[in-house]
């Protein structure tokens, strides 16, 4: 039999790992065959591939980024559909597509596996917002990057007596502004899941100055001052129809030196956080997830995606995943939040 691997969304930290799991044990335990869709649904949806031999997978768990080039690619839209990505399977002997991806891509892969293809899933995204599974591969290489970024910017607030505001990623949910935070020993972390105030944010800073630190403050990309309706986003939309966010971190540096008159500067990490190569933890967790995922396919579990059950790998319907966002928990803030200020 032979299998199309896709990469879509966002690039990722552990993607390549994925990859070379399921490729080896495809090969190794059930003699099959593989190729990999380019630049994930649109290579799909034009029927191109690469092929993936063993000796094409070689040494890429160390890699970052994926081998197979990624897009946000909608399957649905333009010539794409499931009559179409299902006559490029049928004319290149593709029995099924295995689909690593985030929300949008596994939303994708529910739809056209309910139009009769055959598709299993692995959850990838570094905010760590798929339900169904403890944590996805990228987070812990995200949250290692921020957090050293975060203690370099560190060390010139304190060389300038300036607050510093750091914005990471986060659309939905703020666990790499959690961790991170709370591993940079941040005093103040805003959150989507918390609608602070200014002032609440300006008391934090104050106090962390009155006692003479340099104020530092992790801001997850989506947060919602209580104030604002909607997260910070001037930058249109993306494929699947979602605001393309970021800049609140810019847009609280001048309200915070307004309100406490503390020099404030604002940085943006942006995409060096899923840039690079994954940490230990993460290709472990990818090289794994590869490999059940090829049990899913062998097993014909389609609808179905690989995930992380404590130190399990579990396979769990894709309405388990999308049904809900993994939020940060009330008490897991309030844990946080009491070395804040």
């Amino acid at each position: 039999m032979k299998f199309g691997i896709l990469t879509s969304g966002g690039d990722c930290p552990g993607l390549n790992a994925v990859i070379r799991g399921a490729v080896l044990k495809g090969i190794k335990v059930y003699g099959q065959e593989f190729v990999g869709f380019r630049d994930g649904w649109r290579g799909v949806v034009e029927g191109d591939i690469m092929d993936l031999p063993r000796q094409s997978v070689r040494g890429i768990s160390k890699q970052g980024g994926t081998i197979l080039g990624t897009s946000r690619t909608n399957p649905f839209e333009g010539n794409g559909g499931p009559e179409v990505i299902k006559a490029h399977m049928d004319r290149l002997g593709i029995d099924a597509i295995i689909a690593i991806g985030g929300e949008g891509t596994l939303a994708a892969a529910r739809r056209l596996t309910d139009a009769g293809l055959n598709i299993v899933g692995v959850p990838k995204t570094v905010d760590n917002d798929l339900d169904a599974t403890d944590y996805t591969f990228g987070f812990d290489t995200a949250v290692q990057i921020a957090t050293e970024a975060i203690d370099r910017l560190r060390t010139t607030g304190e060389s300038h007596h300036r607050c510093m505001v750091a914005e990471v990623m986060g659309r939905h949910v703020g666990w790499i502004a959690l961790h991170a935070g709370m591993a940079t020993g941040a005093h103040a972390i805003l959150i989507p899941e918390q609608a602070t105030s200014l002032e609440q944010i300006a008391t934090w800073v104050n106090e962390a100055h009155e006692r003479g630190r340099a104020p530092l403050v992790v801001v997850a990309e989506g947060f919602v001052p209580d104030h604002q309706d909607s997260p910070h986003s001037e930058r249109g939309l993306d494929a699947f129809g979602r605001p393309r966010l970021g800049g609140i971190g810019e847009q609280l540096a001048p309200q915070i030196e307004a309100m406490t008159g503390i020099e404030t500067r604002a940085t943006v990490l942006g995409h060096i956080q899923r840039g690079g190569v994954p940490s230990a933890f993460d290709r472990v967790l990818a090289t794994r997830l590869g490999m059940a995922a090829i049990d899913s396919v062998v097993e014909q579990r389609w609808g179905t995606m690989v995930s992380l059950n404590g130190t399990e790998i579990e396979h769990v319907p894709f309405e388990e995943a999308l049904g809900n966002l993994k939020t940060v928990p009330q008490h897991r803030y309030d844990e946080a939040a009491i070395l804040f200020g």
